[in-house]
């Protein structure tokens, strides 16, 4: 067996450069050889070491790689990992998996034709703070819950010359922040029985939507996802009512932030989110009220499990599978607000 999976990069943007580069270091076993992009320059000051191609054709022609990434447009994600596949890679694509259901099932087909392993890079399942939402969820402390509210709001009053925020198939924050909290949604709750979504653009000079608040039904239970680029006073993260009590969670996961600042995972703190959740918990007659410490966020076990899978054939950190999951529900979200109606969910589906 090798002693490292040799790994490489398309593109060196923002996902690139500030997770996945990173993590890929942090993580034993794995060891990132080279990167298809522009700006030589730009990736060699970070990794020195690492070769630049100048493609992503490239990239795949080199024989030593076994893992491809590619953190890149959405509207490229299903050429370029079905180019990684049919050379012989294993593939991570970040998310959103593609730009269709469709496209999504094509890539889950070929990459098992093609006997290699293809995951999504659904990162936040990971977060601190969601990982203590599935403890407390799984201990059943709230009793039967019948509210979870998921929210994702940032500041952004003007908009950013780049694809995210451009009119472009694929772009706005329903598919830039959305996979991440359906993802999040049918981890803790499964598959919805419908889902209702109202998107809108929002800021001055908006070409995509910045706004969106989406609801799923799963019988008398509501989960609520809400993002929006112009919250200047952030509210709760997570918020979840049961029959028991409710717990409140302000803040966002700090990983993300401490890679920006160029923190590595190796440090003996990372992952540590200090501000903790609010439990309300009917004890008898009264309403006892405490706080609830954070589980340790942990995005580097998303590549340890892709390591885990190639040298061992564990199971991916996140099934093709479950990311076409959420690629249907975006899409079906997608009709929902061009349609102005509740879009019902088929069993099975």
């Amino acid at each position: 067996m090798k002693t490292h999976i040799k790994v490489g990069i398309v593109g060196y943007g923002y996902a690139a450069a500030t997770f996945h580069a990173p993590l890929i270091a942090a993580v034993p076993g794995l060891e990132l050889v080279a990167v298809a992009s522009s700006d030589a320059a730009k990736v060699h000051a970070a990794w020195p070491q690492v070769a630049v191609c100048a493609s992503a054709s490239d990239l795949f022609a080199r024989e030593e790689i076994d893992l491809v990434i590619l953190p890149t447009p959405n509207d490229t994600h299903h050429a370029l990992a079905r180019l990684a596949l049919a050379a012989g890679k294993h593939v991570v694509v970040d998310k959103p998996f593609t730009l269709t259901s469709a496209e999504a099932r094509d890539l889950m087909v070929f990459a098992e034709a093609q006997q290699k392993f293809l995951s999504v890079f659904h990162n936040r399942r990971w977060d601190a703070d969601f990982l203590t939402v599935q403890k407390l969820f799984a201990s059943g402390q709230l009793g039967r819950v019948t509210h979870f509210e998921s929210h994702f709001d940032r500041y952004r009053p003007n908009v950013p010359q780049r694809w995210r925020d451009g009119a472009g198939a694929g772009s706005g924050l329903w598919y830039d922040l959305g996979p991440h909290l359906v993802d999040q949604a049918l981890c803790l709750f499964g598959q919805p029985q419908s889902i209702w979504l109202d998107l809108a653009n929002q800021r001055d000079a908006a070409l995509t939507d910045d706004w969106f608040h989406a609801v799923l039904r799963y019988g008398e239970l509501r989960v609520i996802l809400h993002a929006s680029a112009l919250v200047a006073h952030q509210g709760p993260r997570f918020v979840m009512h049961g029959t028991q009590g409710s717990y409140t969670k302000f803040g966002l996961d700090t990983q993300e932030a401490a890679l920006k600042t160029g923190a590595r995972p190796v440090q003996p703190d990372w992952g540590i989110d200090s501000q903790p959740g609010q439990l309300d918990l009917l004890r008898g007659s009264w309403m006892q009220q405490s706080t609830l410490s954070n589980e340790t966020g942990d995005y580097p076990q998303f590549y340890r499990a892709m390591r885990d899978a190639i040298w061992h054939g564990a199971a991916t950190p996140v099934a093709a599978s479950e990311a076409l999951q959420v690629m249907q529900l975006l899409e079906l979200g997608q009709q929902s607000a061009a349609q102005g109606r509740v879009m019902p969910i088929a069993a099975g589906d």
